[in-house]
């Protein structure tokens, strides 16, 4: 293969609708009409979906089963001048869906690649979610099985931002019972289930209070669900432990007390304050 190819094709990362058809951009509609090829997770699925605009283009599967092998080929039609457009069944792709490895290789051979923004579950929530989101972490799916789901989600809450994650019809209880055993029966969740569909479900509250909520309706366990977590508040420590002292001394040895005391105070929640009349009592 020669990289150096001028007669390359482009990539486009083309985002569709979550749910209401009317949430896709023009631009994308003109890409996804004019592109040679449209790379889809469903054939079908992405058939009917692209028949409410009256588009007919050539399709071809790119799913997760068959993302590895069938990347190289894509990049083979773009380098022999193809504009390829890639979708997934909803959403943005690569967000928790398949063409990692086709971006990847795009950037290997110089291919250019153009995203068409559009929606994704992950702002929507976010953006009225009622939480923090100067900083947020998205994780996708959690785990299948219990113990390892917990285990994700002790890391997840040593977090300092909001945290945004994917869960499915099937899990969705067992999910926010294991929230609750994590973070606490009154922390803050948002849940988005359907969103931008006809049912949408958007609901701020404690996590005891969202597993009653979804338990005792059965429209509310039905769906596609995005759960976002609000970050634990940090109580800083009032009496410094063993370890925050020799850190601050150890690192006094190397710096100004102030800077010292900063640096312990961000590393080990500690008062910046506190380290510091520590540091110079010494």
């Amino acid at each position: 293969m020669n990289p150096e190819n001028k007669n390359k094709g482009l990539l486009y990362i083309v985002a569709t609708p979550i749910g209401n058809l009317d949430d896709i951009t023009a631009r994308a509609l003109q890409v996804l009409r004019q592109v040679d090829i449209i790379a889809c997770e469903d054939t079908r699925h992405s058939g009917r979906l692209l028949a409410n605009y009256g588009i007919k283009n050539r399709l071809m599967s790119f799913h997760q089963h068959n993302e590895n092998e069938s990347a190289a080929k894509f990049i083979d039609l773009i380098r022999q001048g193809q504009n390829i457009a890639l979708i997934s069944d909803a959403g943005t792709p690569l967000i928790s869906d398949p063409g990692y490895p086709l971006v990847k290789l795009a950037h290997e051979y110089d291919i250019k690649v153009i995203p068409i923004v559009g929606a994704s579950a992950i702002i929507a929530l976010l953006s009225c979610s009622g939480l923090a989101t100067n900083e947020f972490h998205f994780y996708g799916f959690l785990a299948a099985k219990q113990k390892q789901r917990q285990e994700q989600l002790s890391r997840i809450s040593e977090n300092s931002g909001t945290s945004v994650i994917y869960e499915s019809t099937h899990r969705i209880i067992k999910c926010l019972k294991d929230i609750e055993s994590i973070f606490g029966a009154e922390h803050i969740i948002v849940m988005g289930r359907e969103l931008t569909k006809t049912f949408e479900t958007i609901k701020q509250a404690p996590v005891a209070e969202m597993i009653a909520y979804v338990e005792t309706d059965a429209n509310q366990q039905k769906g596609e669900f995005v759960l976002a977590i609000q970050a634990k508040e940090v109580v800083l420590s009032t009496q410094l432990t063993t370890q925050q002292k020799q850190l601050a001394l150890l690192l006094a040895k190397e710096m100004a007390p102030k800077k010292a005391a900063k640096l312990t105070a961000e590393f080990l929640n500690a008062k910046s304050k506190e380290v510091y009349n520590y540091i110079i009592s010494q």
